[in-house]
């Protein structure tokens, strides 16, 4: 029998084709090329009921929560890429459980990975930690390869999660302000004035919490609406612990949550998705202000580096009209971020975020200043309570699974009763916030974030002796492969316009490369970046297209910047970002050499096999401009394209075209559709490049990177794709 690397019982999960769902327990078996599950524990020669291949071309699918007979299950699908609806899907009742099938699983997949041989030739990758930490799986959404999980302990949290499908993703009105959070911890781009710290400013220190201001307004927002707020604080708990506490609206939530009334479920719209009703428990002049509720979507998802992040943002729904009594307040964007920390006395820490923008409505917002901000003060001291409540349960065992919600269409009159009793218990243990208007208030900048997680520091001379001598390598590399004649970009032509100005709408530009940060030459010693310098190719044109299907290799197109490169006797690599919708849009870049150096990592990257493109396909982005929530969610690490989303790879004689299909992942489709929503407002930065795993690769270089700006809808056109 096959070396065994992982089996116990899991849930077999699935639905009968007459609508029914049904639950069932099997003995899953992880061997090192395939994933079977039994009836029972298998012996000798016991024929399993399913199995499936696992390789390289393998994705594990995370479905989120599902409820079934009253319980809560973690669904995880196993599928290979070539084969969809060849699968098999499993849950836990715990978190814990299926992230550690899921660790072990892909971990099965990078091993197949990494034994792939790019046209004949190994190349040597390094050493990376595998394993749980804490309970929890290690990093593995820049497992780029085997020693990339290393480096993205300081550029994790990637928002395209490498061959991980997060659910959904947040959908088009949910902004994920986490983003900018996750960037500030890992200080993986200092030069990146998108997310800079000076946006916040430290209000006050209250009930051991560190309580934070956005500095920027916002000017499509009303004026009754408040400025970003957020609470900081340390919790002695699990990342687990503290979500399932987070995303629980039942009793319990009564003991930590000291704005909450009640909670029920609107709409169940996916495993990571859901709406939902909240009223809130204010206690400024109760018997005069009218109580407020709350109708909005919570959006969770579960980062890589076992952090937690769940998301608010109010919707209308037409199961949740306006509730008699009640004023509809109205959260503009909010939700918590749960971060691991280093165990101290060993007992578990997290970094518990809490961020509210909201717009409480009614007469009190306008006449009376300190009304909203005495209630969100109120509403962020639930950070406070969560830690006073572990602090209090110094025996948890295994932690509690998720209760299933009432839902709001069937919540019962006794319900309602009992919930009148919860308000008056409730409103007795409110703590007293009159200490918050009188407390001093700090308006200094202030780095809110601590440096007890850096594993090291250099001294400050030797640092940046270092940094200029790893500078001055790119750019000596740089000279020795510049051209001694430049390419006539007059050549080409591009539908969406070209234009240099600072300030200019619906056009393109090329991107400096020191904006991003790449793998310096000693990376795999120290782990440090340096800016990435010049680009290897020239970007001369961008297309902006739109059709009813979705457009692939766009390079056969007659008149294409491609065949004019082609005719010119240059070499074009075609990247085609396919963003799915109602109306399907691609934007397409055409970066242009003269001749592709022989031996290096791009021409292997152009001549190389699909396996050998996808584990090192890699995409850096950014949001100079744009509104402050929609920065936080596309954030700026680096992203395996490759593993994250399919990727298409089309050989013409004089180019390479990469059709990028944003719609194969659930989590990338999010994303792409919560920008598609507010791209004219947005200035996004790009850079493609290919990842160096290997000592003689380094350092890294870009082969292009572009800037957009203000994109319309409007101005994509259909192309003819029809090469006649």
């Amino acid at each position: 029998m096959s070396k065994v690397i992982y089996e116990g019982w899991m849930v077999r999960y699935g639905r009968r084709k007459i609508g029914r769902s049904f639950i069932h327990m099997r003995y899953f078996v992880l061997e090192p090329r395939v994933l079977a599950y039994y009836k029972k524990k298998p012996q000798d020669n016991q024929v399993p009921i399913k199995t499936l291949l696992i390789d390289g071309n393998c994705r594990v699918e995370d479905r989120g929560l599902k409820t079934h007979h009253g319980l809560m299950v973690y669904v995880l699908s196993v599928y290979n890429k070539k084969e969809k609806y060849h699968r098999i899907t499993m849950a836990a009742f715990n978190i814990q459980e299926a992230l550690i099938w899921k660790e072990k699983i892909q971990f099965v997949i990078d091993q197949h990975q990494e034994s792939q041989v790019p046209n004949g030739n190994k190349y040597v990758s390094f050493e990376c930690k595998s394993g749980m930490d804490n309970g929890r799986a290690a990093s593995s959404s820049d497992q780029e390869s085997q020693f990339s999980a290393q480096e993205d302990e300081d550029d994790s949290n990637s928002n395209l999660l490498r061959r991980t499908t997060i659910g959904n993703g947040p959908p088009d009105s949910v902004f994920d302000w986490t983003r900018e959070i996750d960037l500030e911890l890992t200080n993986q781009n200092a030069n990146d004035q998108a997310f800079s710290r000076k946006h916040w400013r430290l209000l006050q220190c209250q009930n051991g919490l560190r309580i934070f201001e956005e500095l920027l307004e916002v000017e499509y927002l009303p004026r009754s609406c408040s400025r970003a707020m957020k609470a900081v604080g340390v919790v002695e708990a699990t990342c687990e612990e503290i979500f399932e506490q987070v995303m629980s609206m039942d009793g319990t939530r009564f003991e930590w949550d000291c704005s909450f009334q009640y909670g029920s479920l609107v709409e169940e719209v996916d495993g990571h998705t859901a709406v939902l009703y909240h009223r809130l428990q204010l206690d400024w002049f109760s018997t005069v202000v009218w109580p407020r509720d709350l109708c909005y979507v919570r959006y969770w998802r579960r980062n890589d580096d076992g952090s937690y992040v769940v998301l608010f943002r109010s919707r209308e729904h037409e199961n949740c009209g306006p509730q008699p009594g009640y004023v509809r307040a109205h959260i503009e964007s909010g939700g918590f971020n749960i971060s691991p920390l280093k165990p101290r006395n060993g007992r578990p820490r997290s970094q518990v975020q809490h961020l509210i923008q909201i717009d409480l409505k009614g007469w009190g917002v306008g006449y009376i200043s300190s009304f909203q901000q005495h209630c969100l003060l109120q509403m962020l001291n639930s950070v406070a309570g969560l830690r006073e409540w572990f602090a209090q349960s110094d025996e948890r065992g295994a932690p509690p699974r998720i209760p299933v919600m009432v839902n709001m269409a069937s919540a019962s009159i006794s319900s309602k009763k009992s919930l009148k009793l919860q308000e008056s218990s409730v409103h007795h243990r409110s703590a007293s916030l009159d200490q918050i208007n009188t407390a001093g208030r700090n308006s200094a900048m202030m780095d809110e974030y601590s440096d007890e997680d850096e594993e090291f520091q250099i001294a400050e001379e030797e640092q940046e002796a270092y940094l200029i001598s790893q500078e001055n390598d790119v750019k000596k590399a740089a000279s020795e492969e510049e051209p001694g004649d430049k390419i006539d970009l007059s050549w080409f032509v591009g539908n969406l316009r070209y234009d240099e100005r600072e300030n200019a709408r619906d056009c393109w530009k090329v991107s400096d490369g020191n904006n991003f940060r790449v793998r310096s030459k000693n990376f795999c010693f120290d782990k440090t970046k340096i800016p990435a310098g010049k680009h290897l190719m020239d970007l001369v044109a961008v297309d902006w297209f739109k059709d009813t299907k979705r457009m692939d290799h766009v390079a056969r197109r007659q008149g294409c910047a491609a065949q004019v490169a082609s005719e010119k006797g240059l070499f074009t690599v075609v990247f085609n970002l396919q963003v799915p919708a109602s109306t399907h849009y691609s934007m397409v870049f055409y970066f242009v050499t003269k001749a592709l150096v022989p031996g290096s990592l791009l021409q292997r990257f152009v001549d190389g096999d699909d396996e050998f493109r996808n584990s090192r396909f890699k995409l850096i982005p950014s949001v100079p401009k744009g509104s402050w929530i929609v920065r936080q969610s596309v954030g700026s690490t680096p992203c395996l394209l490759g593993k994250a989303v399919d990727c298409n790879y089309i050989r013409g004689p004089d180019y390479l075209e990469v059709d990028v299909d944003i719609g194969s992942s659930t989590v990338a489709n999010g994303v792409l559709g919560l920008v598609i929503g507010v791209i004219t407002t947005l200035v996004v930065d790009m850079a493609f490049l290919v990842q160096a795993n290997a000592t003689d690769e380094l350092p890294e270089r870009l082969i292009g990177a572009v800037r957009v700006s203000h994109i319309e809808l409007s101005s994509a056109i259909v192309p003819n794709l029809d090469p006649s």
